[in-house]
């Protein structure tokens, strides 16, 4: 079983359009995605599973399904805060929060006090995400802890370039799903995820469900994972 799993949950305006509905009734019915997600991955005993909410991108959407993303996701948390916390779903956000509404940062901390003594899965929301933004914001830390003298530049290397990321609590997804049928990256985690297995659905994420979960797992769970060695050598 893959102890960290990442979803990159697109097709929630596609889905809207073939059924005749604006994008917003897109993005409502996602919840319920999410809902059924969140609780199969604890059922299975799934670590962490981070979902990319909210892309550095997706501000250059139409300002009305911006505002209504924002405040759908001030609800979401109200609403499902609690459940969380009796399920023991611990709530963890990665991303530039600064660039969020003031009220969805109030939101989201409550959301991580209330359930910061969870020890179930770890919901991870990547909210204002980028991974270029990411890795130039921990290129920036590092150059300035070697400006200051407190780090030499020779001690630099891969765990301490990863201690400098968002991520740097987690380990690195195994599994990268994305639903809709789009077969791209979309500049999401891409240091954490060079050794990711991916894994591309056609189906839209609002019809997404356990067992389309079940069937990327056992997908996953067919695959070889040589991290550079011969298959003799795995045996």
């Amino acid at each position: 079983m893959p102890e960290h799993i990442a979803i990159i949950m697109d097709g929630n305006g596609r889905w809207a359009k073939e059924k005749g509905e604006s994008r917003i009734v897109g993005h409502y019915e996602g919840v319920v995605s999410v809902r059924d997600i969140v609780e199969g991955c604890g059922e299975l005993n799934i670590k962490y599973l981070t979902l990319y909410a909210f892309s550095t991108e997706n501000w250059n959407r139409p300002k009305v399904e911006v505002d209504a993303l924002m405040e759908l996701l001030v609800s979401t948390i109200r609403k499902e805060a609690d459940h969380l916390k009796r399920n023991n779903v611990r709530l963890q956000v990665i991303g530039n929060m600064d660039d969020l509404p003031e009220i969805c940062k109030i939101e989201m901390q409550e959301g991580i006090d209330l359930t910061a003594d969870c020890t179930g899965l770890t919901l991870i929301l990547a909210l204002s995400y980028s991974s270029k933004w990411e890795i130039l914001e921990a290129v920036k830390a590092i150059a300035a802890e070697v400006k200051a003298g407190s780090l030499d530049i020779n001690n630099i290397d891969e765990a301490l370039f990863a201690r400098h990321l968002t991520t740097a609590n987690y380990p690195d997804p195994e599994l990268l799903i994305r639903t809709s049928g789009e077969c791209r990256i979309s500049n999401f985690l891409l240091y954490q995820i060079a050794y990711a297995e991916l894994y591309f659905t056609e189906v839209h994420w609002p019809d997404f469900r356990k067992v389309h979960l079940y069937e990327a797992i056992k997908d996953y769970q067919l695959r070889e994972r040589r991290f550079g060695k011969t298959s003799e050598q795995l045996i």
